[in-house]
């Protein structure tokens, strides 16, 4: 145990299924705790995943009685309400309730803590960060949002001495509404960019921008931030952070694309990546800063960071052939989305380039915020924007047209679709000689096995 006045060994999960949940819970069972969880309904992956490990509820739904006074924690889910009743039956007896950023922040107070925090670049930077330790040998702990390559569990918490952790901004629990990476602490943060994000919860910029700049204020003393000097945001609370933090600002490094291979500059040398595009060029510089800070040089970090392929879903390649390339990314927010398709665009100026992305969260689904997408995908040769009116509806937003949408988007290369298989049957018809494919999307466009339909397409 890293905290040895915290012998916390019977946890219960409420909400077990979610995201970050489950792989706690996993990685909890795994140092040997005794774990157990509820919730009402799990889906996959998580579902098989706790069920290989043992730990998948034997029955769905919520169970007071599962609440115990010999439970040393309740580690608290988003996806339960106020209401529930394991948690008012955990309040009833006193028993200690964690958040699950709460929990990992009282496991992780004698490690050097690498938070990652941004509105965008997240995952990416996170998996930069590992990739380069785990081939430079930095034995570190970490907390990752998305599944990563060659790793079967998105958290580690061991005796090693340093702990990456992703630094989501959204809110702890039901019953703590402050964001997750308020409870971090970084010795050494970043801040990637802010682009305004989960309208739900913050409804206003200012309300938005205020999150990271607390989140500043928690770094410890004669810490460091990382950050995207040409960000406007970032700029406007460096005025007000605390005098005794070393700010360290990063740009687009010096690169060049030579036949479908990008080449990073530094001090010299040129180093050949597997990724591509200025925004991860920008996410790379926030790892190198990062990774600098506890005392990797540049040159073993560029040598490293070579044989990094990208994180899953974040410009992912899915299907290929000697002329043609599909794609998919997870971008939804309108900078990701606008610098997802500049990246594909510039590593393949030669090609034709159709962008196909899904507005599916609720941010971009509502009526208000859809102007901020304008001119996102003017680089594509041929954009398709679909969103289903189920799911809005399903959100309780007020309904939207392809109209508005096309409004929006506001170039003429864009065209809007309200059901996915007309989408799928426009695609089957094109030629992909010198055509690249771009799919994004936090969703699948209404269930398509985005991989098998890519590679039907290009293969």
């Amino acid at each position: 145990m890293n905290n040895p006045e915290i012998q916390i060994m019977k946890v219960h999960f409420i909400a077990i299924g979610g995201s970050a949940m489950h792989n706690l819970a996993m990685a909890l069972n795994r140092k040997g705790y005794q774990v157990t969880g509820s919730d009402d309904e799990i889906f996959e992956p998580s579902r098989g995943r706790l069920e290989r490990e043992g730990i998948l509820p034997q029955k769905m739904g919520w169970d007071a009685n599962r609440i115990s006074e010999d439970l040393d924690a309740i580690i608290l889910g988003m996806h339960a309400r106020e209401d529930n009743p394991e948690l008012v039956r955990a309040q009833e007896m006193g028993l200690k309730i964690y958040s699950y950023p709460e929990f990992v922040y009282s496991q992780t107070k004698t490690k050097k803590r690498l938070v990652v925090g941004g509105s965008h670049g997240k995952t990416t930077i996170t998996s930069m960060l590992l990739h380069v330790m785990d081939k430079l040998g930095i034995e570190t702990d970490y907390l990752v949002g998305a599944l990563l390559e060659g790793f079967d569990c998105m958290v580690q918490l061991s005796d090693a001495p340093v702990i990456v952790i992703e630094g989501d901004e959204y809110l702890s629990s039901p019953i703590d509404r402050r964001p997750k990476f308020h409870w971090y602490a970084p010795h050494v943060g970043s801040i990637s960019g802010i682009a305004w994000d989960h309208i739900n919860v913050f409804p206003t910029w200012e309300n938005y921008v205020e999150q990271f700049k607390i989140y500043t204020d928690k770094i410890e003393e004669n810490g460091s931030l990382v950050y995207f000097e040409q960000d406007e945001a970032i700029q406007s609370i460096l005025p007000k952070m605390r005098g005794d933090i070393q700010l360290k600002p990063y740009d687009t490094p010096d690169y060049n694309v030579r036949n479908g291979v990008t080449f990073v500059q530094s001090q010299g040398k040129e180093y050949p990546l597997q990724i591509f595009g200025a925004h991860n060029l920008q996410n790379l510089m926030a790892a190198k800063l990062m990774l600098n800070e506890i005392g990797v040089p540049d040159d073993d970090f560029f040598n490293a960071i070579g044989s990094f392929s990208g994180a899953a879903k974040r410009l992912e390649r899915i299907a290929e052939n000697e002329s043609s390339v599909a794609y998919k990314d997870f971008a939804h927010s309108p900078s990701k989305l606008k610098a997802t398709v500049s990246a594909v665009k510039e590593q393949y100026p030669e090609r034709k380039l159709i962008a196909c992305m899904e507005l599916h969260t609720f941010s971009s689904l509502k009526k208000e915020f859809l102007p901020h997408y304008e001119n996102c995908m003017q680089e594509a040769d041929e954009a398709i924007v679909y969103f289903s009116p189920d799911v809005v509806a399903h959100k309780k937003l007020e309904p939207i047209t392809k109209e508005q949408v096309a409004a929006a988007f506001a170039t003429p290369n864009v065209s809007v679709y309200t059901d996915s298989n007309q989408i799928t049957d426009l695609l089957r018809r094109k030629s992909w000689e010198n055509t690249n494919l771009l799919l994004m999307s936090s969703g699948n466009f209404h269930g398509v096995d985005l991989d098998a339909f890519a590679k039907e397409l290009i293969n």
